[in-house]
């Protein structure tokens, strides 16, 4: 299982999730390229090791377990792996 990123963070991008995560699968990092140029972070499914500690700490309450995303956000999914098939 994975944590996923949805609706929620478009606009936010605070980053208490990246500096929680243990294994570094939250991306774009305020420092990279990436960063300024998306609408919101993403979670790499191959990495993350489904700790949960970024879903703790969302001040916009946009992170799930991929098994546990709302209906309404389910496209989220797939478009979280796509971020990082580039």
């Amino acid at each position: 299982m994975t944590r996923v990123i949805v609706e929620p963070c478009i606009g936010v991008k605070s980053g208490e999730c990246v500096d929680v995560c243990p294994v570094d699968c939250i991306h774009p990092k305020k420092d990279e390229p990436d960063f300024a140029n998306v609408d919101m972070l993403y979670i790499n499914p191959a990495e993350c090791i489904d700790c949960g500690a970024c879903e703790a700490v969302c001040p916009v309450e946009a992170i799930f377990p991929d098994d546990s995303v709302p209906a309404q956000w389910k496209d989220f999914t797939p478009k979280n792996a796509a971020y990082f098939k580039k």
